[in-house]
């Protein structure tokens, strides 16, 4: 069976610097960036907040979403953000 695949993306705050990932662990992975377990990008710009998310059937249908939005205009990022997540609210608590 295939593991399931996640794309996501953490925020330094509202507007602030976003950093989109792929894990088949969201929570895991999640708390890994908010502690700065990871040297990194991450870790470096303070990408503490995760405000959105998406679950996939598989890793690399996951994967294959985050290349294409790693291609976006930033405006484009932010308008996905705002559409799930208008008041940009830490995800986090939500998924643990």
């Amino acid at each position: 069976m295939e593991k399931r695949g996640y794309v996501y993306i953490m925020a330094s705050g509202r507007n602030g610097t976003l950093y989109i990932g792929v894990t088949s662990d969201l929570a895991k992975r999640a708390y890994e960036h908010r502690e700065g377990v990871i040297p990194g990008f991450t870790k470096r710009y303070g990408c503490k907040l995760l405000v959105w998310f998406a679950a996939f059937d598989s890793i690399e249908a996951a994967r294959a979403r985050e290349l294409q939005m790693k291609e976006w205009r930033r405006a484009w990022k932010l308008e996905e953000i705002e559409r799930a997540n208008p008041d940009w609210v830490d995800l986090f608590p939500s998924i643990t």
